[in-house]
């Protein structure tokens, strides 16, 4: 399964600097992963630069958007039986593990 770091040819370069404990912990890491450092550390990079755009509080539409969306909100809540069915089953923390 393709990852971040190998999903597509990497044409370009990044380079930076940092200090030798960083570098000793992130090649530690790297190896508990079994990856070299160069992909631990963009899977790591990519992963959390996921998390930091997945996190945006602003997003701006258009007025027709902006109504549209509105419009989605004020609809009526529709029936979701096979909803109501799963949120009433207990969940994987809901089972007592001496059972």
């Amino acid at each position: 399964m393709p990852t971040h770091a190998s999903a597509e040819r990497r044409t370009e370069k990044l380079d930076f600097r940092i200090s030798p404990s960083a570098k000793a912990k992130l090649q530690a890491a790297a190896a508990i992963a079994q990856q070299n450092m160069s992909d631990f550390v963009m899977e790591s990079a990519l992963a959390r630069a996921d998390e930091a755009l997945a996190d945006r509080k602003l997003f701006l539409l258009d007025a027709k958007t902006w109504k549209t969306f509105q419009a989605a909100l004020d609809e009526p809540v529709r029936p979701m039986p096979q909803m109501k069915l799963l949120l009433s089953e207990p969940g994987f923390f809901d089972s007592d593990p001496g059972k």
